[in-house]
Parts: structure tokens; C-alpha cells; sequence
């Protein structure tokens, strides 16, 4: 399994424009192959700071993701309102368990 984890922030006043097209690539990525868990969340104490946490089934599904047409539309928004501080890690989870 592959997690991903990361964080970007988003300007204040162009976090609402932003939302739609969040929205549509949650929806779209969620049907993805190999998908488990895909979500964004605004920080409740930083609300410009916007929270991605991803589950992957393996490299490969992570790897296609990439390249699905829903991902050009969010790349273009974030570029258009000024997203910056992009952090985004990919982490291999050998052996997940419940704590």
C-alpha cells in the first residue's frame, strides 16, 4: 500500500473557486483503480492550508493517477489562484495495522 500525505496553501479569498473543482477530482479520483482513499481538508486552525491524504493499492495505481484526464482541470485552478508551499510525500506502508 502506498500512502500519500502532503499539504498546499490556497489564498484566502479563492479557497471557494477552488472547492468545485476539488470536489470533481475527489469524485472522479475515488473511481480510480486501486483507490482506497483519496481527500482533501481545510486545517481547522490554518484555513488556508488544505490537507491531502491519499491510499494507494500498490505504485502503479498511484503512478496512473498522474496522468488521468481529472487531474489537468485541478492542476490549471491551483496554478490560477496562487496555490503555493506544495508538499506532497508518497510513503510505502509495509505492513499497516490498527492501533
Amino acid at each position: 500500500m502506498i500512502i500519500v500525505s502532503g499539504h498546499l496553501t490556497i489564498p484566502a479569498e479563492r479557497m471557494a473557486e477552488v472547492m468545485p473543482v476539488a470536489r470533481a477530482t475527489l469524485e472522479a479520483t475515488r473511481k480510480e483503480a486501486g483507490c482506497i482513499v483519496y481527500s482533501y481538508a481545510i486545517d481547522v486552525l490554518e484555513p488556508t492550508l488544505l490537507r491531502i491524504y491519499e491510499e494507494w493499492s500498490d505504485r502503479a495505481a498511484l503512478d496512473a493517477h498522474g496522468g488521468q484526464p481529472h487531474m489537468a482541470p485541478w492542476r490549471a485552478k491551483l496554478a490560477e489562484v496562487g496555490a503555493d508551499n506544495r508538499e506532497v510525500i508518497a510513503h510505502e506502508a509495509s505492513a499497516p495495522r490498527a492501533i
